[in-house]
């Protein structure tokens, strides 16, 4: 069936609907060459159509293994190419399959490089995929829809429940948790117990964590006050470490601003240089919002940064335990370059213990 991707500014990209599914939300990119069904799974997406900008998808298929949430979180995908005849060991089944178990709007055949260009020159906005044959009265209304903005409770977990078996507690608070944190976190030593995410501080310390962990999600931070002031309670109380939106918390808690970017970081070869030892570390992204270096809190100690537009990719507490990063450690960009925080995180709380 044929389709179309419009866009609020006017643009327009025909493509070919998978199905009949069709979808609306705020229209990002991606650069990366592989992981596509860990995008697809990864819960900052949330309320956005992903464009993924290599040419062919599905190519080594798709496996429930790669999954980083029980299901897709985005509100649907543009790609070019999709690979009819997938080959790997570990293939289960093709991207397609995929897709439409999970009836995500999907719109392929599209020149994503074109798409790409509109983003960069203009930023991220609101888009729709449809069928080819809506009338313009119909694609005027459904690109009128309003963007919701409680990302974040659509994604984090129903209740309570813990991860792991080490020697170290962690609270951990989930704004849109990915799989291989708690993987990363349990291969670390922790035993890790995940709250939703309005959880109080006093709930949250009522199990005498060694540390807290604020993770990644989706969504503008300064939707959330309420998490906020939960870190901000939580400040001098026990180690804490964040991940992308946690990152964002805890700079705002701690006095800091943020602001969006004009297209977000999203891809899985983005440099960031150590200002402490010189060294450049290939990371993946995946935000659309950054820390601002204006009127930055005395407390805050910036420890890393974009190569790409010298944007804040890590920060820490100059005399608290308190460190976070605006990328990706778990997703294994190199890729064991930066397991080594999930290591500074365990010896923050061994520290802390004695």
């Amino acid at each position: 069936m044929n389709g179309l991707l419009v866009l609020a500014n006017g643009a327009r990209f025909k493509g070919t609907l998978l199905g009949n599914v069709e979808g609306f939300g705020e229209l990002v990119f991606n650069t990366g060459m592989t992981g596509y069904q860990e995008c697809f799974t990864d819960p900052s997406y949330e309320g956005q159509i992903l464009t993924l900008t290599y040419p062919l998808i599905g190519n080594y298929g798709a496996n429930d293994e790669f999954m980083q949430t029980a299901k897709p979180a985005a509100a649907g995908y543009v790609v070019d190419q999709i690979a009819a005849h997938p080959s790997n060991w570990e293939c289960k089944g093709t991207i397609t399959e995929f897709i439409e178990r999970y009836h995500v709007p999907c719109l392929y055949n599209v020149d994503t490089r074109a798409v790409t260009r509109e983003l960069r020159k203009h930023g991220v906005m609101k888009g729709i995929i449809v069928r080819a044959d809506r009338t313009e009265d119909e694609i005027r209304e459904l690109l009128g829809q309003s963007m919701h903005h409680n990302q974040i409770s659509r994604v984090t977990t129903p209740y309570p429940y813990v991860y792991g078996d080490g020697k170290y507690k962690v609270a951990l608070v989930d704004c849109g948790l990915k799989k291989n944190i708690l993987k990363s976190l349990a291969a670390n030593d922790c035993t890790v117990h995940v709250f939703p995410a309005f959880t109080p501080a006093e709930e949250l310390l009522s199990i005498n964590p060694d540390g807290i962990f604020m993770s990644p999600g989706p969504g503008n931070p300064q939707d959330v006050p309420e998490i906020v002031e939960t870190v901000r309670k939580l400040i001098g109380k026990k180690p804490i470490f964040g991940i992308c939106m946690g990152l964002q918390l805890i700079s705002i808690a701690l006095g800091a601003k943020t602001f969006k970017l004009p297209f977000g970081h999203r891809g899985a070869n983005h440099p960031v240089k150590d200002l402490r030892t010189g060294r450049v570390y290939i990371t993946s992204q995946n935000h659309g919002y950054a820390v601002s270096d204006e009127d930055l809190p005395e407390c805050m100690e910036v420890i890393l940064r974009s190569v790409n537009d010298g944007t804040i990719e890590g920060i820490r507490h100059k005399t608290l335990p308190i460190q976070a990063v605006q990328y990706h450690p778990e997703a294994a960009p190199g890729p064991t370059d930066n397991f080594y925080l999930f290591k500074e995180f365990a010896q923050m709380m061994e520290e802390n213990r004695k």
